[in-house]
């Protein structure tokens, strides 16, 4: 999958992040990732908060922090989150208008759905 970012990278770790865009991803592989719930509640939580201001590290209340990883790692595969490294925090950004023009009402059923 192509590195897709619209922010320069400012760390050899940013450069090591593969972000896909949405256009790239088959409804299958959007399914899957949604199938989980703790990434259906981390596409929630990013949902309440600006672009850019929610660190991973924010996260942990959700599972351990290895996990968290994983986690972020499919939902970039599946172009719904990019992320930007700034100092020593990961900042996240819900792609949602990319996403919804892939995928229309799908990121919509997510963020209403009831815990």
């Amino acid at each position: 999958m192509e590195h897709y970012s619209n922010v320069r990278p400012s760390s050899n770790r940013t450069r090591s992040l593969t972000h896909a865009s949405p256009c790239e991803v088959t409804l299958q592989a959007a399914l899957d990732a949604l199938g989980d719930p703790v990434r259906r509640r981390i596409v929630r939580e990013l949902a309440e908060v600006p672009d850019w201001t929610r660190p991973c590290g924010t996260f942990t209340h959700l599972t351990a922090k290895s996990t968290l990883s994983h986690h972020f790692g499919v939902l970039r595969n599946v172009g719904l989150l990019e992320q930007r490294d700034e100092g020593s925090r990961r900042l996240n950004r819900l792609r949602r208008q990319e996403f919804a023009e892939r995928f229309p009402g799908l990121l919509e059923l997510v963020l209403t759905e009831q815990d």
